[in-house]
C-alpha cells in the first residue's frame, strides 16, 4: 500500500505520535522483547501509534542497516545482529565490577553495613569490591579475599548454580572446607541450596564466624548465567534473626539492579 492509498482508502487513524523520525526509530525498536521476538508491521504500529505504511519505511531502513530482519517463514520482524555491533563497545566496558559499585554505595547507605561484590574462580568466591559500612564497629576484608568454606553466604551462592554432581565434588574433593561429608549432610546441603535459590538469598548466620553474619544474592548476565554475588556483612550483635529477611531482600534488589546493568533479567 502506498502512502496515497493509506491516507484515501484507509479506515486507519491518523498519527498520533508527533516525535522525531529517529524516536519512531527507537520506539519501533523497544517493540521487541525476550517474550515476543517476532512483531508483524501492525502489531507494531498498534503499539506505537504510527501508520503501517510508516512502520514499514522504518522497518525497512532498519533493515538495511541490520537492526533487524526479516523472519522468512512468517515474514515477521525480529532484532537484528546490528543491534550487537552497536551495543558492542558498551558491553565491552561495562563489567561486573563497574555495573556494581554505584549500586553497591547504595546498598550499604541503605542497610548500614559493608557490601562487596564477589566473584568465582572455580572453586573459591573472590572479593573485587567492597563499600564499608559507615560503622566504627563493622566487617570489612581486603580486596583479592578468597572464601573457601561451603557455609559463607557468597559461596553457596555460586554453589547453588552449579550441577549437583560438581557440589558434590567439591565437598567431598577438599576443594572447600566440608565438614558434614555423609550422605545426610550432603542432602542437607543440597536442600540448603534448594531453599536458598527458592527464597532469592543465601545465609550465613555465625555459621563460618561467631561473630559475624552475611547473606548474599546471585548476579546474572544477559545469558542468565551466575557471574558474581553481592554480599553484605555484619558483626551479629547489630542483626537479629527477625531483621535478616529486611537485609536479605535489600541484598537481593541490589543484585537484581545490577543483573539488569548487564543487560540480565533478574530471576523471580
Amino acid at each position: 500500500m502506498t502512502e496515497n492509498e493509506t491516507s484515501a482508502g484507509s479506515s486507519e487513524q491518523p498519527e498520533a505520535r508527533a516525535a522525531s523520525p529517529i524516536s519512531n526509530a527507537i520506539a519501533v525498536l523497544r517493540c521487541f522483547s525476550v517474550d515476543e521476538p517476532l512483531l508483524g508491521v501492525t502489531e507494531i504500529a498498534a503499539r506505537i501509534g504510527l501508520h503501517k505504511s510508516s512502520v514499514s519505511r522504518i522497518l525497512a531502513t532498519l533493515e538495511s542497516e541490520d537492526l533487524v530482519e526479516r523472519d522468512a517463514p512468517s515474514r515477521r520482524y525480529r532484532l537484528g545482529l546490528g543491534v550487537i555491533g552497536i551495543a558492542g563497545p558498551l558491553l565491552a566496558d561495562l563489567d561486573e565490577r563497574r555495573a556494581a559499585v554505584p549500586i553497591l554505595r547504595e546498598l550499604t547507605e541503605r542497610t548500614g553495613e559493608t557490601s562487596a561484590l564477589l566473584l568465582w574462580n572455580g572453586h573459591e568466591a573472590v572479593s573485587v569490591e567492597q563499600v564499608p559500612s559507615r560503622h566504627q564497629v563493622k566487617h570489612t576484608t581486603t580486596l583479592g579475599t578468597r572464601y573457601a568454606t561451603a557455609l559463607s553466604a557468597s559461596v553457596q551462592v555460586f554453589l547453588a548454580a552449579e550441577a549437583p554432581e560438581r557440589v558434590r565434588s567439591l565437598l567431598l574433593g577438599g576443594s572447600l572446607e566440608f565438614a558434614a561429608k555423609d550422605d545426610a549432610g550432603l542432602d542437607a546441603y543440597a536442600a540448603r541450596l534448594a531453599e536458598a535459590t527458592e527464597r532469592g538469598y543465601t545465609l550465613n548466620y555465625g555459621e563460618t564466624s561467631v561473630e559475624e553474619v552475611g547473606v548474599a544474592a546471585a548476579v546474572h548476565d544477559h545469558r542468565g548465567n551466575v557471574v558474581a554475588a553481592v554480599l553484605v556483612s555484619a558483626p551479629r550483635f547489630r542483626v537479629s534473626p527477625e531483621q535478616l529477611a529486611a537485609l536479605g531482600d535489600a541484598c537481593a534488589k541490589a543484585a537484581a539492579d545490577i543483573t539488569r546493568r548487564l543487560g540480565g533479567t533478574p530471576r523471580p
